[in-house]
């Protein structure tokens, strides 16, 4: 297992990193979030982005892609948490391209992935209907229907769901909630008659939405892989999802832990830097620990899911390993952060608070600490 990026991700890193500080920091964000932007994200700075290479790293070489794999996807998503950076890489490429590429019919592919690789199409993974991640516990009905399927009922916290041209949303054709066999994937285009779209607002400020199903009818060209056997592939696709999570939220953590290092390097308090202050300089090696910790756990988790000598039990362990780690220990590093800098870290002005709500959002993204703990201590079992 390679716990260490090749040479040539290194390369990736620094670029991904250079480029996001110069076209898209902190500062962007926060210009769109008082703008009220709709989107979410900046779409030239998502274009720029794709014409570097970004959105076709994960895919095979036949379907147009880079074939770099999740360890490719690592630093990219590291350099967008530690600029704070918001594209639909994560809803577009990493979950709905990944669908399509498992599951998708040769048709279905050659209609939507070159447009999600050149970046003029956009897919929404819609597959949470409660408060909480449990996509075994989807209960959306898919009932058949003459030579096609009716969908009937709600998806929440679909994320980059507004303005998306297509979703691909996980529904039962059998079974009850709970079970695997039952869930099937369908491709939705937005068009479609009796689905409804509407903005779920977040803390973060990100694009996030609720689709309504009343009545969507689909022929069963709309069908991804094979009815009632979707939970393999959506499983798979969703653990993509939780590494490259992991990885930003490692990036946020490693940037919020450097600030908050100057920070005590700097402020002066009784004619004295308060890093001077051992309490405070224990508080922060902790956290240098855990962040060590968590990159050797993200590391692993990356590394797992292009590592095909791993049976499914074990990609799975260290992929909910690293999303719980990173979201541990972003959350601490968050609070640590806003506890050493005083009264201001509670501030608007501050870039801290910022990471603070994406952070809350990103670790409850796909499960969160709880779910993730569970899920581990079921597939030790």
């Amino acid at each position: 297992m390679n716990l260490r990026y090749s040479e040539e991700q290194r390369l990736l890193a620094d670029s991904a990193r250079d480029f996001l500080a110069a076209r898209g920091p902190v500062a962007a964000q926060r210009r769109l979030r008082d703008e009220g932007s709709a989107s979410g994200f900046d779409g030239q700075l998502w274009q720029d982005a794709v014409n570097l290479g970004w959105s076709a790293i994960a895919f095979p070489e036949e379907l147009g892609g880079l074939a770099f794999g999740c360890m490719g996807l690592g630093p990219v998503f590291e350099a967008m948490g530690h600029n704070l950076t918001a594209t639909p890489l994560l809803s577009s490429v990493v979950l709905g391209g990944s669908l399509l590429h498992l599951a998708g019919t040769a048709e279905q592919q050659a209609r939507w992935l070159p447009g999600l690789i050149a970046g003029g199409l956009r897919l929404a993974l819609a597959v949470d209907e409660r408060a909480r991640h449990n996509p075994l516990g989807t209960s959306l009905k898919a009932q058949a229907e003459g030579d096609g399927y009716r969908l009937d009922g709600d998806k929440y916290w679909v994320v980059d769901g507004n303005g998306a041209d297509a979703y691909v949303v996980a529904a039962r054709t059998s079974g009850t909630p709970g079970d695997e066999q039952g869930i099937s994937l369908f491709l939705v285009p937005a068009d479609t008659p009796g689905l409804s779209v509407s903005a779920l607002p977040l803390i973060d400020s990100r694009n996030c939405a609720r689709l309504q199903l009343q009545q969507v009818k689909l022929t069963r060209a709309a069908l991804l892989g094979e009815e009632g056997q979707g939970w393999a592939v959506l499983d798979a696709v969703l653990d993509r999802g939780r590494a490259c999570l992991a990885a930003e939220l490692l990036g946020i953590a490693d940037n919020l832990l450097q600030t908050t290092l100057e920070y005590l390097r700097t402020r002066v308090q009784f004619d004295t830097p308060i890093g001077a202050f051992q309490a405070l300089q224990h508080r922060a090696a902790r956290l240098f620990v855990d962040l060590a910790l968590t990159r050797s756990a993200v590391m692993a988790g990356l590394s797992a899911l292009d590592d095909e000598r791993l049976d499914t039990a074990q990609r799975r362990r260290l992929v909910s390993l690293a999303k719980w780690k990173a979201g541990d220990t972003a959350i601490k590093v968050a609070n640590e952060a806003v506890q050493m800098h005083g009264g201001i870290g509670v501030t608007d002005e501050l870039d801290v608070g910022l990471y603070l709500k994406r952070v809350r959002v990103a670790q409850a993204c796909l499960g969160d600490r709880d779910f993730h703990c569970e899920r581990y201590e079921a597939l030790e079992a």
